[in-house]
C-alpha cells in the first residue's frame, strides 16, 4: 500500500492552510516545531535500539531483516509504552511546569517575606 511512496519527497510539501500559531514570535514557533520532530526522530530511534536489544538478547546476533520484521509482544509493547511515557513526559517538562504555575500560581516572594515579618 505504501510502496513507491518518496517518503523523503513528501514530508517536504508544505501543509495546507496556515501554520499553527503558538507563541507571539514566529521564530519559537519554528523552534519549537524542529525540537518537536527531533524528540520524535529520538523516540523511533529508542524504540529501534529496543528491537536491537531484544533480538540480541534472544539470539546473540541479528540481521536487518530481522530488525525490520520484528513484532513487540505484548510485554515488551507495555514496556515501551511505559518508557515513550516517561520520555516524553521529560521532554515536555517545562511546558507542564509553565502550564501549573499558570494553575496554580505562587504568590510573590515578597508577600512570604511580609507574612513572616509579621510574625
Amino acid at each position: 500500500m505504501t510502496e513507491g511512496i518518496d517518503w523523503i519527497a513528501r514530508s517536504g510539501l508544505r501543509a495546507k492552510g496556515g501554520r499553527p500559531v503558538f507563541f507571539d514570535e514566529p521564530a519559537v514557533d519554528r523552534l519549537t516545531s524542529m525540537c518537536m520532530a527531533l524528540a520524535a526522530e529520538l523516540s523511533a530511534t529508542r524504540d529501534r535500539l529496543d528491537t536491537v536489544e531484544r533480538l540480541l538478547a534472544q539470539s546473540g546476533s541479528l540481521n536487518i531483516g530481522q530488525i525490520e520484521a520484528y513484532t513487540p509482544d505484548y510485554q515488551a509493547g507495555v514496556e515501551r509504552g511505559e518508557s515513550t511515557r516517561a520520555y516524553i513526559a521529560r521532554v515536555m517538562r517545562g511546558f507542564q511546569q509553565e502550564v501549573e504555575a499558570m494553575e496554580y500560581p505562587d504568590p510573590p516572594v515578597t508577600d512570604w517575606v511580609d507574612k513572616l515579618s509579621r510574625r
